[in-house]
């Protein structure tokens, strides 16, 4: 678990150079917010966070995969993401902040996901 990244990695940086091809200016990886979000808009309250489909359970084919070896212990830590990533979003919309999930297999086609963070950036 040690070799696995949880901040630059190469979604994540997609979706940097998207952003600021969009010309906009963001922060990263705030502590004092919850879920410290990958890219944060402070002056808008927006933040948006860049998540890998199997280590947070998305509903795509990557993200249903289930692992060859340690299985309960990969269910179990993947449950707990998938929770902690939903009480994280509650309490961001709770604290006045408009979250922004962007996930792995969405990467694979750019234009529609630089539209869709320019929707949520300019609404």
């Amino acid at each position: 678990m040690r070799a696995v990244k949880g901040k630059h990695t190469g979604p994540e940086m997609a979706v940097r150079r998207l952003v600021a091809a969009l010309g906009f200016r963001y922060r990263l990886h705030r502590a004092d917010l919850p879920g410290k979000p990958d890219l944060v808009f402070a002056r808008m309250r927006k933040v948006l966070f860049v998540n890998g489909c199997w280590w947070h359970a998305h509903g795509c084919a990557r993200g249903a995969r289930v692992p060859a070896t340690n299985v309960e212990y990969w269910t179990a830590k993947i449950g707990r993401n998938a929770k902690r990533d939903r009480a994280n979003l509650r309490a961001l919309r709770k604290a006045g902040w408009r979250p922004l999930v962007v996930w792995e297999c969405e990467l694979k086609d750019g234009r529609r996901v630089a539209g869709r963070v320019r929707r949520f950036l300019e609404a």
